[in-house]
């Protein structure tokens, strides 16, 4: 038996009354169109092995769960309430919450329920996640019609543009499939269109400071802002670094810039908390943070994902990225010079060993040579592999031709 009709439409409005903004539906025969396996032989997955592990799963649900016949894509809107923190860049606009998988989760149980009361499942009838399961959530979002996936890879919705956090129930149960936004064509499979009302436009493939998409709708992760301050544990790539810019934790740069934001608006928030705070912190704010108050500030926040010592290495590169007098004075004071030095120069010293690199690479983009003096005894007593390394490659570049950092 398949639902249908005025059943499927009250089980969606009821599903939109526990907070989400987007209730949409698959059929999960025949699976959807991918190129995952493809994605991660060429490596763009970087050091993410999590994901090259469970691309079978990914690729076919009924190994994540046997007899699973529908998924519900659930779409909640993250687009801040607050101008400010909407328009800000240095904190990517999702973690401005506290932690979504946190409370998106409480919906996800109330929906289990309603299931079972509208379908008569049991809890081995479902299985939901949120961002969490192998799951190939854009894929199947754009399946359901919900949006599409655009050139930037990521979910394009005509409501809410970028902003949608995406969350997923498999079930046994079957109910009628919505069917996916297409143009120009008649064909309702499960094999939605890649960038499919994108038209001509290649802002988010243009924009990109460090060339991550490098194909539509193709990300090549060890290229990507987002993965290099968050997913990467270690050191950021020198060539990666100026592209950075000022951001702190993750990006937002080709999610801003699609013409289909125009029409987001701020959602309800139902199952969100706002965390806008945070983008109260100066940049020395973070060079200077201790371990108390990272815990104390953080908490419960997808940021402490981070640890300190990846805010402080992100925040090290961001500081070496603000190379102008102005930048400085708008972030801090006229007088920015001498904390700004000490700080940085306390980072030299961390006991975390990616921290330091960090911090020379910034010292010497602020400062130039003349900071070899004060650099050069710190990491001797250190003996940190990765800081001498970062030391000796400014060395080389003051003795030959200036190249790019």
């Amino acid at each position: 038996m398949t639902l249908r009709g005025e059943g499927k439409e009250a089980l969606r409005k009821v599903l939109k009354e526990i907070g989400f903004d987007e209730v949409r539906f698959a059929e999960l025969d025949p699976p959807i169109a991918n190129r995952l396996s493809e994605w991660v032989e060429k490596g763009y997955h970087a050091d993410m092995d999590w994901l090259a592990r469970s691309v079978e799963k990914r690729i076919d649900p009924n190994r994540v769960m046997e007899s699973a016949h529908s998924i519900i894509m659930l779409g909640t809107n993250y687009w801040p309430s607050d101008p400010a923190a909407g328009a800000q860049s240095r904190w990517a606009k999702y973690s401005l919450y506290r932690d979504y998988h946190d409370t998106i989760i409480r919906g996800l149980k109330k929906a289990g329920s309603i299931l079972e009361a509208h379908l008569g499942l049991t809890e081995s009838d479902y299985r939901y996640y949120v961002d969490t399961g192998p799951v190939m959530e854009r894929g199947w979002a754009a399946a359901s019609g919900m949006g599409w996936q655009g050139k930037n890879g990521m979910l394009i919705s005509k409501r809410h543009g970028n902003w949608l956090f995406l969350s997923a129930i498999l079930l046994k149960a079957r109910i009628e499939k919505d069917p996916p936004l297409r143009k120009g064509s008649a064909d309702q499979s499960n094999s939605p269109e890649l960038g499919a009302h994108c038209g001509k436009c290649t802002r988010c493939i243009n924009v990109c400071p460090t060339e991550a998409i490098v194909e539509p709708g193709i990300v090549d992760s060890r290229r990507c802002i987002s993965y290099q301050t968050i997913e990467n544990k270690g050191v950021i790539p020198r060539w990666i670094r100026p592209g950075i810019g000022r951001r702190i934790y993750g990006c937002d740069i080709c999610l801003d810039v699609c013409p289909w934001n125009r029409f987001a608006k701020s959602g309800r928030h139902l199952l969100l908390e706002s965390r806008y705070g945070i983008t109260d912190l100066t940049l020395l704010d973070v060079l200077t943070m201790k371990i108390d108050s990272f815990r104390e500030i953080f908490r419960k926040s997808p940021i402490k994902r981070l640890k300190l010592r990846g805010l402080l290495r992100n925040g090290c590169v961001v500081a070496g990225n603000l190379n102008s007098d102005s930048e400085w004075r708008q972030n801090l004071s006229p007088d920015w010079r001498t904390p700004v030095r000490d700080a940085l120069l306390d980072l030299v010293a961390h006991e975390e060993a990616a921290v330091p690199p960090h911090a020379i690479w910034a010292l010497y983009r602020l400062f130039g040579s003349s900071i070899r003096e004060d650099v050069k005894p710190l990491i001797e007593e250190s003996g940190n592999e990765l800081a001498i390394d970062e030391f000796s490659w400014w060395e080389r570049q003051s003795r030959e031709e200036p190249e790019c950092p």
